[in-house]
């Protein structure tokens, strides 16, 4: 997994809850690199999970509830580390069907070894995009609350649902985005 996924993580748990909450549970997390990540880097992504957990077990919130956040807060800074992802769309449903075409190309070129969930495109209407993600990491809530952020960032009122489903017969999640 990237390491600014790591880096973000951190600096949103110091925002959030304290340093002193992030240094205890990189130093809990027993980390072999210490918890020294760099942005550059590349990460087993069972420490995230593990950074998660601890994070939990420390803040008495559910896991997901914590991924989920963290998508959105990541969501704000890839608006400003990278904004020309975001104004090359006027709207949501826009930019949410640019997700594998286009910015996961822009991922990959920054990040040649990325390892990047699969979104593919159900169907979409003038009001409505159903999502398909896929990824052996079945980090769904980050997803979710990337998606949440996204819809926070464009300003216009959308409802998300999710759903289990299938695709070209693999499991993965359905993520439905509304205008309300």
């Amino acid at each position: 997994m990237l390491g600014m996924v790591f880096t973000e993580f951190i600096e949103m748990v110091e925002d959030r809850f304290s340093p002193e909450v992030a240094d205890a549970i990189l130093s809990a997390a027993e980390l072999p690199h210490g918890g020294a990540y760099t942005a550059v880097g590349y990460y087993p992504h069972e420490e995230i999970v593990r950074l998660v957990g601890l994070l939990s077990a420390q803040t008495q919130m559910p896991a997901v509830d914590l991924v989920r956040a963290f998508g959105e807060h990541l969501l704000g800074r890839f608006t400003v580390l990278y904004p020309q992802m975001f104004s090359r769309h006027t709207n949501l449903l826009d930019f949410l069907a640019s997700i594998d075409g286009e910015i996961h190309v822009e991922v990959r070129k920054l990040y040649p070894d990325a390892q990047l969930p699969r979104f593919s495109i159900l169907s979409r209407s003038p009001d409505h995009i159903a999502l398909f993600y896929q990824s052996p990491r079945e980090m769904d809530a980050l997803a979710e609350g990337l998606m949440l952020g996204a819809i926070r960032h464009f300003g216009v009122p959308h409802r998300l649902t999710r759903r289990a489903g299938m695709h070209e017969g693999q499991p993965g999640i359905v993520f439905d985005v509304h205008r309300e």
